[in-house]
């Protein structure tokens, strides 16, 4: 019952999403005023994934068709900034390692598809992420597809703090997007029948300002998994 009722408030939310004007024309202003009204559907996609680290749906701002060749990653070191509202981290991303995913930030990046994106998802016992990408901003966006296969996975699945990784469905190395997840403490994220989370980059400065500004507070319900309270927008991403 509770699945068939989390699947009918899914499907009602994609539905009212749908029947507004184009996102990619307003994405800015909805994202700030959407936030804290999507609070109870966010609960449904938490609820989907557990401690899973779920990337659902195909919707967003330009639709890209397809995910970029892993060539644009140049199969080399990118070095850049991760800005928020109220910090700015340092990262690398790892073009040798996990060419497809960087190749796929890269190319995201560079169309302004994260730019006033919210990240909508905080975690706070046992699993340390805040996970960021949704076009949507309660988890259940991407860009219009997804791509495969898992890279750069730790064999003993402990992600240390500062690791960049791509969010993805439960049992599916296909199913990555736009969504990817910021390790803010040490965490241990058991792999699934699929293996485990494309590390795909590392925060190289920022994050003890980053927890500050973000993490502190803690989620809007006071759960261990949910929406941020702390309203969590990226401005903007460079990449070099």
């Amino acid at each position: 019952m509770a699945v068939a009722q989390a699947d009918k408030a899914r499907r009602e939310q994609l539905r009212q999403f749908q029947a507004r004007q184009s996102l990619h024309a307003h994405v800015s202003g909805r994202k700030k005023k959407d936030h804290w009204m999507s609070i109870l559907a966010a609960s449904v996609a938490v609820t989907l994934s557990g401690l899973g680290l779920w990337a659902y749906g195909s919707i967003g701002p330009g639709k890209p068709a397809t995910v970029a060749d892993a060539s644009l990653s140049e199969y080399r070191q990118w070095s850049g900034e991760l800005t928020f509202t109220s910090a700015e981290l340092g990262i690398t991303l790892d073009g040798a390692q996990a060419p497809q995913a960087v190749a796929n930030f890269i190319d995201l990046a560079q169309q302004g598809w994260f730019t006033e994106t919210a990240c909508h998802r905080l975690t706070t016992e046992g699993l340390f992420v805040v996970q960021c990408g949704d076009p949507l901003g309660v988890g259940i966006g991407n860009p219009g597809y997804t791509f495969g296969p898992i890279e750069n996975a730790p064999q003993d699945d402990v992600y240390p703090q500062g690791t960049l990784a791509m969010a993805r469905g439960a049992n599916d190395a296909e199913s990555m997007g736009s969504q990817f997840f910021i390790v803010y403490e040490d965490s241990t994220i058991p792999s699934d029948f699929a293996g485990g989370y494309t590390v795909f980059g590392q925060i190289t400065s920022g994050l003890d300002e980053f927890i500050d500004a973000y993490v502190t507070a803690g989620t809007a319900d006071g759960s261990t998994d949910g929406q941020p309270s702390t309203p969590t927008f990226i401005e903007s991403i460079t990449i070099r």
